[in-house]
């Protein structure tokens, strides 16, 4: 169901590119699980082609088909700016336990910059 901008005047989008589409939909479903407990808040999850996901330089530029859909969009709506900030601070914890699942349990998943893991 769709939030009607009069009632839910707030709202952020979040993309995170992630490096395969399995992996952005593992995300994806262990996110979805997790409703918003507060009536004031309304938060829609959808997986994306990374050209979806950016704004177009030029307004006739086509998506390409069969791209990987590997960008996990993440929209809230809510009554409130206090509401908002506070269920997309929930929502950045749950992402960064996922995140770090995926990293700990996934061998070469998610690369860390100037780290290795032999050090």
């Amino acid at each position: 169901m769709a939030a009607n901008a009069t009632e839910f005047p707030y709202s952020l989008t979040i993309t995170l590119p992630l490096p395969s589409s399995h992996l952005a939909s593992s995300a994806l479903r262990t996110l979805e699980v997790d409703t918003e407990l507060s009536p004031f808040v309304r938060r829609d999850l959808e997986l994306v082609a990374p050209s979806a996901s950016t704004p177009a330089p030029e307004a006739g530029k086509m998506e390409i088909e069969g791209e990987e859909k590997s960008v996990l969009k993440t929209t809230y709506r809510a009554t409130t700016n206090r509401m908002l900030r506070v269920a997309v601070n929930g929502f950045m914890e749950s992402l960064g336990v996922v995140l770090g699942v995926m990293q700990e349990l996934d061998v070469d998943v998610l690369e860390m910059d100037g780290v290795k893991e032999d050090e």
